[in-house]
C-alpha cells in the first residue's frame, strides 16, 4: 500500500502525467489497481480478481503488483507458470515438467528463492560498486591531475638546471646541452603519454562503472526474472584497480668542463624509468556474513564424471578449479591438463624442469602455480609463460596454495627429509615460518609421504599431514588451533589424510583415501559427517568452487567427479 500511495502522490504532482498514464484495471478501469495477472499480463483490481479468476478458458495466477513476474512462463509449456529451479539443469521448470519424469532425482528449490539469492548478490555488487569501487576509482583518478603538475615542476626544474650548467659553460657546449635538453622533453613526453593513458582509461572505467550502477538499479526495481537470471557480474574485473604509476625522476650529474671532452663532461641523465604496483580491493564476497548459509544434504549426488587420459602409467594426483566448468589436473608425468566438465582437454602445460610436478594451484587472479621437487622451485604460468617465482636452498616444496592476501603458502621438506615446515612468501620473500608448536615440539611429520595445504575463509592454514594421519590448523599468525585423527570413525583401514579444500561456509573438506570417504568439519574442527556414496575410488586431490560444487581426482581410475554436497 505504501508504494501505490507514493505513486499516488507522483501522478497527482507530476502535471507531464495525464490521466490516460495512470495503470488502470484492464476489466473496469479501476485506476492504480493492486493485483496483477501473471499469466495473462494485464492488471486488476480487487473487486474484478474474483471474476478473472473464474474464467475458466485459460489459467491464471493473480498476484499483488509488485510481485509480478516472479513466475516466468516455461520454455516448454508455455501456458504454464515456472514456480521451480532445477539445481541440476539450472533452469525454471513448471509441474508439468516434473510429472512428465524430465527431473526425475533432481534437487529441486522454489524459485521465489533462487530469486531471492540473485538479488542479494546484485544488491552485494550494487553496495560494493557505489559505497567502495567507485568512490576508489574516482580518489585514484584526482591524483592523476597533481601527479601531472608535479611532473610538469619537476622536469622544468631540471630543465633549468641544465641551462644554468650550459651557461656556466663555454659556447662549445651549446650543442651538447641543446642534445641533453632534448632527451630530457622526449622523456617528459613519453611519461606524460602514459599518464594521459592511464588517466583515459579510468575515465572509461568509472563510465562503465557508472553505467552498471545504473543498470543493477533498474534491474533490481524491475522484478524482471529475465534481466536477473541474465546479468554478469563484472566485480572482479573492476576489483582489480588502475596500476599505481612510480615514477624514478632522472637527475643531472655534472662534470668539471673539459673542452677536449665537452660532451662527456657536460654530464648525462639517468634513465626515466617507471613501476607499475598492482593493488585490489579486499573481495567483499569473502566475509561469511554476506554469504547465503548453504546447508549439507544427506546423500551428495554427483553431477558430472569427467574422463581424463589419467590412468596406470600416468595417476591422476591432483586438481584445482579454474571455474564453473573447468579444472587443472596433475598427474605423475611432466604435463598439467585443462579439462572441462564434458571431458574435453582444453589446454596442456609442460613443466619448466621437464620433471612431474608436485603440486597444482591457483591464484585469485586465476594464474596456475605448480611446485617443483626436482629443482626445488615453485612456477607460475601467465599466458603459457613460465616463471620461476621461489627458488628454495636446502628444501624442497611439496604442496602450495595461493592465500586471499596474494602469498603463497608453501610445505617445504629439507633435503635430508626431517624436517617439514609451512612457509608464507610474499613475492619471492619469505615473510613467515610455520614449524613448531608452542612447546617446540614439530608440527608436520617428517618424511615425503603427501602433505596438502589451503588457506580457510577465516586465514587459518590448513595442513593434510598423511604421515602423522591427522588435519593440522594453524590461525594466520602460526598458532595451532586444531588437530583432527577421525579417531572416533570405525574404519576398515586407518585415517590417512590426503587432499584438503574448503568451502564458502569455512568448513573443512578432506580426502580420506584408505576409506574411499570425504570428511567434513566445522572451521573449528569439530566432524559434521562424511560421505562414500559417490562410488569413489582413491579420492586423493580436492578442490571446491565458487558455487560450493566438490572436484575429486581419483588415483584409481583417473576420473574427476563433480558433487554436489550441499544445497
Amino acid at each position: 500500500m505504501r508504494l501505490l500511495n507514493v505513486y499516488k502522490i507522483k501522478v497527482a504532482m507530476d502535471p507531464r502525467i495525464s490521466a490516460q498514464d495512470v495503470l488502470r484495471c484492464r476489466l473496469c478501469k479501476t485506476p492504480i489497481p493492486p493485483l496483477y495477472c501473471d499469466i495473462c499480463h494485464i492488471h486488476l483490481c480487487k473487486t474484478c480478481a474474483g471474476e478473472h479468476i473464474l474464467d475458466e478458458s485459460s489459467e491464471h495466477k493473480v498476484v499483488v503488483f509488485k510481485k509480478r513476474g516472479l513466475a516466468p512462463s516455461c520454455s516448454k509449456h508455455s501456458k504454464k507458470l515456472c514456480e521451480l529451479h532445477c539445481k541440476q539443469c539450472d533452469i525454471p521448470i513448471c509441474l508439468q515438467c516434473i510429472s512428465f519424469g524430465e527431473h526425475h532425482g533432481h534437487e529441486l528449490v522454489e524459485i521465489s528463492k533462487i530469486l531471492e539469492n540473485k538479488k542479494k548478490k546484485l544488491d552485494r555488487d550494487l553496495q560494493e560498486l557505489e559505497n567502495s569501487i567507485f568512490p576508489k576509482y574516482q580518489e585514484i583518478a584526482s591524483i592523476i591531475p597533481v601527479q601531472t603538475n608535479d611532473l610538469n615542476q619537476n622536469f622544468q626544474k631540471l630543465a633549468s638546471a641544465i641551462s644554468k650548467r650550459g651557461e656556466d659553460m663555454h659556447k662549445e657546449i651549446y650543442i651538447a646541452m641543446q642534445k641533453l635538453i632534448f632527451e630530457v622533453n622526449e622523456m617528459e613526453s613519453k611519461h606524460l603519454v602514459v599518464l594521459e593513458e592511464q588517466e583515459d582509461e579510468i575515465k572509461r572505467s568509472i563510465s562503465e562503472i557508472t553505467q552498471i550502477i545504473a543498470d543493477l538499479k533498474e534491474i533490481l526495481n524491475s522484478n524482471n526474472i529475465c534481466l536477473i537470471s541474465d546479468y554478469k557480474s563484472r566485480i572482479a574485473e573492476f576489483r582489480r584497480l588502475p596500476s599505481k604509476i612510480t615514477v624514478t625522476l632522472p637527475s643531472l650529474t655534472p662534470h668539471k668542463i673539459d673542452n677536449e671532452q665537452l660532451q662527456q663532461r657536460f654530464g648525462s641523465l639517468t634513465g626515466l624509468s617507471f613501476t607499475t604496483e598492482e593493488r585490489y580491493l579486499p573481495d567483499s564476497s569473502d566475509d561469511e556474513s554476506s554469504l547465503p548459509d548453504k546447508q549439507l544434504i544427506d546423500k551428495p549426488l554427483i553431477i558430472t564424471i569427467i574422463n581424463t587420459e589419467y590412468g596406470d602409467l600416468n595417476r591422476l594426483c591432483s586438481v584445482a578449479c579454474q571455474n564453473d566448468d573447468e579444472v587443472w589436473t596433475r598427474g605423475q608425468n611432466n604435463v598439467i591438463r585443462l579439462y572441462n566438465t564434458t571431458g574435453n582437454m582444453l589446454q596442456s602445460i609442460k613443466t619448466k624442469s621437464g620433471h612431474k610436478p608436485w603440486d597444482i594451484s591457483l591464484t585469485k587472479r586465476g594464474e596456475l602455480v605448480y611446485t617443483a621437487y626436482s629443482d626445488n622451485s615453485v612456477n607460475k604460468v601467465t599466458n603459457t609463460e613460465i616463471q620461476t617465482v621461489i627458488k628454495l636452498w636446502e628444501w624442497r616444496p611439496r604442496s602450495v596454495c595461493s592465500a586471499s592476501s596474494g602469498d603463497f603458502l608453501v610445505i617445504c621438506v629439507s633435503d635430508d627429509e626431517k624436517q617439514t615446515k609451512v612457509v608464507r612468501y610474499s613475492d619471492t620473500k619469505e615473510v613467515q615460518s610455520i614449524q613448531f608448536n608452542d612447546k617446540g615440539l614439530p608440527l608436520y611429520s617428517s618424511n615425503f609421504l603427501p602433505k596438502y595445504i589451503c588457506e580457510n575463509k577465516n586465514l587459518d592454514i590448513c595442513v593434510a599431514d598423511n604421515e602423522a594421519r591427522a588435519v593440522v590448523v594453524v590461525s594466520q599468525a602460526g598458532k595451532p588451533r586444531l588437530i583432527y585423527n577421525g579417531s572416533h570413525m570405525n574404519t576398515r583401514d586407518p585415517f590417512k589424510p590426503v587432499g584438503i579444500t574448503t568451502d564458502s561456509q569455512s568448513r573443512i573438506l578432506t580426502a580420506d583415501y584408505n576409506n574411499d570417504r570425504i570428511h567434513i568439519l566445522d572451521k573449528d574442527g569439530q566432524f559434521l559427517c562424511y560421505f562414500d556414496n559417490c562410488d569413489l575410488q582413491g579420492p586423493l586431490g580436492l578442490c571446491v568452487n565458487n558455487r560450493d560444487n566438490l572436484f575429486v581426482a581419483e588415483y584409481k581410475t583417473g576420473k574427476v567427479k563433480k558433487i554436489q554436497y550441499v544445497i
